[in-house]
């Protein structure tokens, strides 16, 4: 009996196809989902149409569209703008200026962000939250309102000669970069203060255990967890440093220091503005910020996504 069955069994399969045909499945198109797509999309297109309009007249020659507009086919395209801005505004020196006070900048407001926003999360101190709502409301002040005290300060702090000729702080890169450091520190505590209460206790209580000090507890166990905030925190951070004007005017009077956002000012003409000769100069000097960004990407998206997918 048994012997039939499985013969019975063996037959029946051996008309069967090898392989049966995939049911096809039709994914349903949500309606919400499309509207959000179209939403995106003209989001994007919104921010990218002045950055590629401002790039097309950069190489369109002046005459050309002043008799046609901005709207209208090119009758030639070429990059002999840019050669002239870069010379005309000496950015090459303006650029160098502008690292001197953005990296600097950059990397103390960071360290001492995530030195502060450590020690409010790991260590017990009093008032840990009310001195973070003071680190946090001091972004709500608005700069304007300080430049006079600060110029008055500033002409009277004196400093060697090494960091300033005037031998005050006034007119120098230092100047520039305690200002920026003053400025962008609170919020970078708000932002790695709540990141850093994700991160589980038991890292620091596991370090602490193996006898870490303080020191070795922020610079080996919490900081390298902490790299997506710090990469979107630096990306935004030298994208405000680098595009700053305002202080650079305000604290330095020779004009061999200016950052290169005051380049700019030297491609304008007294009688007359090429503003295609701009556009080119205005690339020119937003070309660090978008490598920056390229660089960081990864960091940067991590950071602003965290808790994303947590309930």
């Amino acid at each position: 009996m048994t012997t039939v069955a499985d013969t019975g069994a063996a037959a029946a399969s051996s008309h069967l196809p090898a392989t049966l045909p995939a049911t096809p499945k039709h994914k349903r198109i949500r309606p919400m989902r499309v509207v959000l797509y179209i939403f995106l999309t003209t989001v994007a297109f919104g921010w990218l149409a002045p950055i590629l309009l401002l790039f097309y007249a950069s190489l369109r020659p002046y005459q050309d569209t002043q008799l046609h507009g901005y709207f209208s086919l090119p009758s030639s395209l070429s990059f002999k703008y840019y050669t002239e801005a870069w010379e005309r505004g000496e950015m090459g020196h303006s650029f160098l200026n502008s690292f001197y006070i953005a990296v600097p900048a950059v990397i103390l407001t960071l360290f001492l962000a995530s030195f502060l926003a450590f020690a409010l999360t790991r260590v017990r101190i009093p008032f840990r939250k009310t001195l973070l709502i003071l680190f946090t409301a001091g972004n709500l002040l608005p700069p304007q309102m300080m430049v006079m005290p600060l110029y008055s300060l500033y002409i009277k702090i004196p400093t060697p000669e090494w960091i300033s000729d005037s031998l005050s702080l006034y007119d120098s890169y230092v100047g520039v970069i305690l200002i920026h450091i003053a400025f962008q520190t609170g919020f970078c505590v708000f932002v790695l203060y709540n990141y850093m209460l994700t991160i589980p206790i038991e890292l620091t209580e596991a370090a602490i255990v193996d006898g870490a000090s303080v020191w070795r507890q922020y610079w080996q166990v919490i900081l390298p967890v902490t790299r997506p905030a710090l990469g979107a925190l630096a990306t935004l951070e030298f994208t405000w440093m680098y595009n700053d004007f305002l202080w650079a005017l305000v604290l330095m009077s020779t004009g061999d220091k200016y950052p290169v956002t005051s380049s700019l000012n030297n491609i304008r003409g007294t009688f007359f503005v090429d503003f295609n000769l701009l556009a080119a100069g205005a690339m020119i000097v937003a070309l660090p910020t978008m490598i920056v960004f390229f660089a960081l990407q990864r960091q940067f998206i991590s950071g602003l996504t965290l808790g994303a997918s947590k309930g």
